[in-house]
């Protein structure tokens, strides 16, 4: 059912291996997850500890019943990567609704370690939708610095935001820009890119026949025209002495080192940087220079990931640096978006709905329940802020932004998003409703547990969570007030409880 320019093109590449390769069509694919780990238990520790490796490479967590799989074993390349059994199905487990994992192919896992993330910086995520690449990112982040996610088609855009928002990420802010916009707004701003780029899906035709239908030649000559277009903008976001990785799901050698040469000939101040492959356990996985004509020096340092070489569908990673003088332009820059971020005062200012709420419904390390209340700093609730920053995992330095009645934490150094199509411009607190403050989703799914005054913990096989996903209410007694409904410890969404019943205030949207 292959097409048959793609096959002939593909025997011309391969050769001897050949075979090999149409052989991997006969033996299914195999399926993947990255473990959360900034998703914190009530006995704090996170997703990812609690379920990853142990020193044989396989996770600690047995049985289905427990944790939605009956056996993980650890995906080489990437940190929090796992391989899960055919028999599993944690698509359908509460720990998904919970974010304590995202479902993601095991190959696709591998661009974000090339990026070689450190805490603190400024990350690009261009191409985003429908997320995973930017939760590998935020992992490596751990909650300092800032994570821009965009994606130009708004449906797209939506998925990615709700994603963000189930794996419980608040250092991050979603777009849904051209790349040509977000190249006015940020020159020569973020530390690192990642351009998964639009491709022609070839890495994906074993598991995806809509991609085998929508194939041609000419789609991927139009995918590589477009790929060069958004390559070109990137190349003016990254600042002197940035990273940025160029990644496709395609074996094409026109959108993959057909494109990484044309980019080096069009930008001489980028350079194709080395990959550790062991490190990442992808020895022989090369690019090959003699795929295209006249190709740039380099590029057998680019990654190639062939399914009848890894465990994994076919993939494409360049990772290309770009010189220069790097402190008097980053300064300069970093001087006008400084300049650019500042708030208005009214929007800094934290309502006494919200101190209120606070003060009845949660505590923060070092304080007890109330501390955090409207009496400590009724101007600007700092306190507060610093409080809810450590709980949601984004530190202790953060900001407050009231966008109409919605409220939202945010990156102390996230820059200004003005004039941009903004989904969602950090982590979302809730909304003032009559006069009282109602906690959002994301808030629940990005709290620490202990950071909630009341908890109401269902062990995963009780049928009651179910019934709660579903929109339920159920009885319940208890104190009156908010209560953090967690599965096995970890949060899921919000309650109220009154007169004997919780209150469901999972959303609608959600429910199954």
């Amino acid at each position: 059912m292959l097409p048959r320019a793609f096959l002939e093109r593909t025997e011309g590449m391969l050769g001897e291996e050949y075979g090999a390769f149409l052989g991997c069509f006969d033996g299914g694919h195999v399926q993947g997850l990255s473990l959360n780990p900034g998703k914190i238990g009530m006995d704090g520790v996170s997703a990812a500890e609690r379920f990853g490796a142990g020193t044989d490479g396989q996770s600690t967590a047995k049985g289905a019943d427990t944790a939605g799989f009956a056996r993980l074993s650890k995906v080489p390349w990437a940190e929090n990567g796992y391989y899960y059994e055919p028999c599993d199905q944690p698509g359908k487990h509460p720990f998904h609704e919970a974010g304590l994992y995202y479902i993601q192919e095991p190959s696709a896992m591998m661009p974000v370690g090339l990026l070689d993330i450190r805490p603190g910086e400024r990350v690009l995520d261009l191409c985003a939708a429908p997320g995973g690449k930017s939760v590998q990112i935020a992992a490596a982040l751990r909650g300092s610095g800032i994570l821009v996610c965009n994606e130009i088609h708004p449906a797209r855009a939506k998925t990615l935001s709700e994603n963000i928002e189930r794996m419980g990420i608040g250092n991050a802010c979603v777009l849904n820009e051209t790349p040509e916009r977000l190249a006015e707004m940020f020159a020569g701003y973020f530390d690192r890119i990642l351009v998964d780029a639009p491709c022609s899906g070839e890495g994906m035709f074993r598991r995806n026949e809509t991609a085998v239908g929508e194939w041609s030649p000419e789609n991927v000559e139009l995918c590589a025209r477009r790929q060069d277009g958004i390559l070109d903008c990137a190349a003016q976001m990254l600042r002197f002495g940035g990273r940025l990785v160029y990644s496709t799901c395609t074996f094409a050698p026109e959108e993959d080192e057909g494109s990484v040469s044309r980019f080096l000939r069009r930008h001489s101040e980028f350079g194709i940087l080395p990959v550790d492959k062991e490190r990442f356990c992808l020895g022989g996985c090369n690019g090959v220079p003699g795929y295209i004509e006249d190709p740039m020096p380099g590029l057998e340092e680019t990654v190639r990931l062939w399914p009848h070489k890894v465990r994994g569908e076919g993939h494409f990673a360049a990772v290309l640096g770009k010189g220069g003088n790097l402190s008097e332009k980053n300064r300069d820059c970093d001087m006008e978006y400084t300049a650019k971020r500042t708030p208005k005062e009214s929007d800094r200012t934290v309502p006494e709905e919200f101190l209120l709420f606070c003060a009845e419904n949660l505590r923060f390390s070092g304080g007890a329940a109330g501390a955090c209340g409207p009496e400590t700093e009724r101007g600007g609730g700092q306190d507060v802020l610093s409080g809810l920053g450590r709980e949601t995992g984004l530190g202790g330095v953060c900001k407050f932004m009231k966008f109409g009645d919605n409220l939202y934490l945010e990156s102390a150094d996230m820059p200004s998003l003005k004039g941009l199509k903004v989904l969602r411009p950090g982590l979302h607190l809730g909304e003032i409703k009559k006069n009282r403050f109602e906690p959002s989703h994301a808030l629940a799914l990005a709290l620490a547990p202990r950071a909630a005054v009341h908890v109401w913990n269902f062990s995963s096989g009780d049928p009651t969570v179910s019934a709660y996903l579903n929109g339920q209410t159920f009885p319940a007694e208890g104190e009156k007030g908010w209560y953090l409904i967690c599965v096995e410890g970890f949060g899921l969404g919000w309650g109220k409880l009154a007169a004997g019943s919780m209150k469901n205030h999972y959303p609608r949207g959600l429910r199954r």
